[in-house]
């Protein structure tokens, strides 16, 4: 019995411990698992003030730039500053308006006036004789026959008709062919000489552009002529016949015709842009190329609106579809077709 007694101690004594560190384990793990996770928080709230912290200086800056751009209060004078650029920009939308009106009627309000004859008033007609660097011939003709010498182009003049020989300028500025027409105007001063022209046959279109352009510019007529160098004209019939046009404003006056469009390359007449004129391939009415008169506001217009007008390939054809889209009075005077024969004719082939 005695020799039992000591084990059994030894065993209530070992179980007191274990139940010690168990107990000491159990409590261990929980706060443990407290320092983690206040660790964990820790770090998350220290983040979180990092983050916001950034975003704060993100914000300072931005709203610093748009301080920065935010307008500034308008004063009295910029106001009014603005109300004056406001009233500038409606007056020149008004100009404008009035500009393209005055466009459409074939003159300049507040134009300056070009040179008449020496008693300022108003002339008749300025007649101009197409020719070319090959026309010398042509034009001494013309000179001893129907038009006047120097000194009787003046006494013309002064009954209020300008007559010259239109010419451009050679592709080769100031050759022989530039300087043979200087020395000859020196002597006749019968030239109206087109300095922006190119002289060229398939330039002729555009040679209408300048010629009109030209003579509205030089002087101020009630009717600008065109009329070729190989023709006879009797300039007395030709005057009596403006005189009793005067007054008549749009006037577009000449041989009037319409015929085929040539479609076919390589033959006379050859319209590139045929296909322009529709499948029946005939041309609008329009005035002979002989001789061809148009009113000032007419010619005013061709002046003004030269750089967008189209050209086609003849020269009667162009002028003829630039008068399409205006109010233009048609006459057609049989005087006028040079062609035919007749005691009334004003011209005739040469």
């Amino acid at each position: 019995m005695e020799s039992i007694l000591p084990t059994t101690s030894f065993s209530s004594s070992s179980k007191s411990e274990r139940r010690s560190k168990s107990k000491s384990s159990q409590t261990s793990k929980p706060s443990l698992v407290m320092a983690l996770i206040s660790c964990f928080a820790w770090l998350y709230v220290a983040g979180r003030l990092w983050q916001d912290a950034e975003y704060r200086m993100v914000l300072g800056s931005l709203l610093k730039k748009n301080s920065e751009q935010r307008p500034k209060m308008l004063t009295v004078e910029d106001k009014l500053m603005v109300l004056g650029c406001k009233d500038l920009e409606r007056r020149i939308v008004e100009v404008e308006m009035e500009l393209t009106v005055a466009k459409s009627q074939g003159y300049l309000k507040n134009q300056l006036k070009q040179s008449g004859s020496s008693s300022g008033k108003q002339l008749l007609a300025v007649i101009g004789i197409y020719t070319g660097f090959g026309g010398r011939l042509r034009r001494n003709v013309i000179r001893g026959s129907w038009l006047p010498n120097v000194d009787a182009l003046s006494k013309l003049e002064e009954r209020g008709v300008v007559v010259r020989f239109v010419i451009g300028r050679s592709p080769n500025r100031g050759d022989s062919l530039d300087r043979n027409v200087n020395e000859e105007n020196l002597a006749t001063k019968d030239f109206l000489i087109l300095e922006s022209h190119e002289e060229a046959q398939e330039e002729l279109p555009k040679k209408a552009k300048y010629f009109f352009s030209s003579a509205i510019q030089n002087w101020d007529a009630e009717f600008y002529v065109k009329v070729d160098d190989n023709i006879d004209v009797d300039l007395d019939g030709l005057i009596e016949l403006l005189q009793k046009r005067r007054g008549q404003n749009s006037s577009y006056i000449g041989c009037m015709k319409s015929g085929e469009v040539v479609a076919e390359e390589g033959r006379a007449w050859y319209e590139p842009e045929w296909w322009k004129f529709g499948d029946e391939k005939s041309y609008f009415r329009h005035a002979a190329g002989s001789v061809l008169m148009l009113s000032k506001n007419l010619a005013q217009y061709i002046n003004i609106n030269s750089a967008s007008l189209k050209s086609y390939a003849h020269e009667d054809t162009s002028i003829g579809s630039w008068m399409m889209g205006l109010q233009t009075t048609y006459i057609d005077d049989s005087r006028l077709c040079c062609s035919t024969s007749g005691q009334d004719k004003v011209c005739s082939l040469a």
